[in-house]
């Protein structure tokens, strides 16, 4: 049978895919369709074909799944962010161990068998950092909210069920202020206007909180009335940042900061420790969970007093400082250099002395320890962005034969192509995923290697 674009079909959902969304096939033929769980009959309309796989969407659920749950977000279809609202949580936890088993099986010699994923007690409201757009809608208003998925399309979030409340009720502020002082906000298109973004960061645990409100130019009209205006309604916030962006560019934020208010920084805590968190730094969006993987982490490292540990891609330090009072000393390297500075105070902060911290490119820091400097890690811990490693560092992991490696990955597929390079020597003792972002398509997976 011929499928055909702008045609209507009746099909079964005989899977889910990797990112959540059901899977059918006519004469053999693979479709893919979001918003569908496995076992539904779905009426849907091809919206695009390709030379093996087309792209459906679904017009009338016909048989429902018992998984099926009535969605409490009204935009999550067009936001993106919640790709999986619509089915029960737990069963979501099976579908991400299913999808990463499914890569396993596809990928590795060794058929490991990935473990349940961990879930979370109460997974609302667990984000936080918040990144609010600001624009102006089709009718003319000022908002703010989040992209439209694939598109910059602003739509309006009411209230978004995996943000923070405090984070919402802010930028909902901060934009009124913008609205009664009439600031003009960016155009894209035409590169003017002043405000392009609202951020938050949310100390989870101190409750203290960061705005961060990124700009097209060098001040904010009314500044200080601003800031006495949000500190009076939100005590909690312990600084305000200005962030210069003048480039016409997709990425959020740019490189210069100015305090408006405060130090230009806010604290968190994890596990035992204090962490210093600044605009550009990295910090897991989601400490609750991020705590729960770096405790089985280093709980699976078994590291020892005579250990030295590689930290590749260490952020500001969390996992470095998790495993430090285990080891004999730990590097962690990262190329974000504002990263590395608060890595190095979070050290000295939770009185610390056996971390050394690098700027720089995982792949040439590694290179120069190992192969210059001669220092050969026992245990490697890995957390790499979502491409994953590449090719020299997988080459120098081979060749050192460190006797443990904790591979952290926020990439299914990335991570088990790395695996596949690494299985000849290393035994894979462990696939945990870890659910860091909460009925989002998205998947931590926490994997532990063993020198055979």
């Amino acid at each position: 049978m011929q499928i055909e674009k702008n045609k209507q079909y009746i099909v079964d959902i005989i899977d889910n895919g990797f990112e959540g969304e059901g899977i059918a096939k006519i004469d053999n033929f693979t479709i893919f369709i979001p918003n569908c769980i496995k076992g539904e009959k779905v009426k849907i309309l091809i919206v695009k074909v390709l030379k093996s796989y087309a792209y459906g969407k679904v017009l009338e659920i016909i048989e429902k799944s018992e998984y099926r749950r009535e969605p409490d977000c009204l935009t999550y279809k067009r936001c993106g962010g919640c790709d999986l609202r619509h089915v029960e949580y737990k069963k979501t936890l099976e579908m991400k161990q299913n999808a990463v088993q499914s890569l396993v099986n596809k990928t590795l010699k060794n058929k490991v068998n990935v473990e349940k994923t961990l879930g979370m007690e109460e997974p609302y409201f667990y984000r936080n950092k918040a990144q609010y757009p600001v624009g102006i809608d089709k009718n003319g208003n000022l908002v703010i909210g989040v992209f439209a998925n694939r598109t910059h399309e602003i739509i309006p979030i009411e209230e978004c069920f995996i943000q923070n409340k405090q984070s919402q009720k802010l930028a909902k502020f901060v934009l009124d202020f913008i609205k009664e002082n009439n600031i003009s906000v960016y155009d894209e298109k035409t590169g003017k206007g002043l405000v392009r973004h609202i951020v938050t960061k949310v100390g989870i645990r101190t409750n203290e909180i960061m705005l961060i409100i990124v700009i097209n130019g060098q001040s904010i009209p009314k500044e200080k009335e601003l800031i006495k205006d949000v500190l009076e309604k939100f005590p909690n916030v312990k600084t305000i940042v200005k962030n210069i962006n003048k480039k016409n560019t997709n990425i959020i934020m740019g490189n210069k900061n100015i305090n408006l208010y405060g130090n230009g920084f806010i604290q968190d805590v994890l596990g035992d420790y204090k962490f210093k968190i600044s605009p550009l730094s990295f910090y897991q969006v989601n400490p609750i969970q991020a705590e729960k993987l770096y405790n089985i982490g280093v709980k699976e490292a078994g590291i020892s007093k005579d250990d030295i540990v590689f930290d590749l891609y260490c952020g500001i330090g969390t996992i470095s400082i998790f495993m430090a009072k285990y080891a004999k000393k730990v590097y962690g390297i990262e190329i974000v250099e504002e990263a590395i500075k608060d890595a190095k105070e979070n050290a000295k902060l939770n009185n610390i002395n056996n971390t050394e911290f690098i700027a720089g490119d995982v792949e040439n820091i590694l290179d120069d320890l190992i192969n210059n400097k001669k220092i050969i890690p026992d245990v490697i811990m890995i957390d790499p962005p979502r491409k994953g490693l590449d090719n020299k560092s997988v080459d120098n992991i081979l060749k050192i034969k460190s006797k443990k490696i904790v591979y952290i990955s926020c990439n299914p597929a990335s991570l088990v192509r790395d695996l596949a390079k690494l299985e000849e020597i290393y035994d894979i003792k462990m696939i945990k995923p870890i659910d860091l972002f909460p009925f989002s398509k998205h998947c931590e997976v926490c994997t532990v290697l063993q020198l055979k």
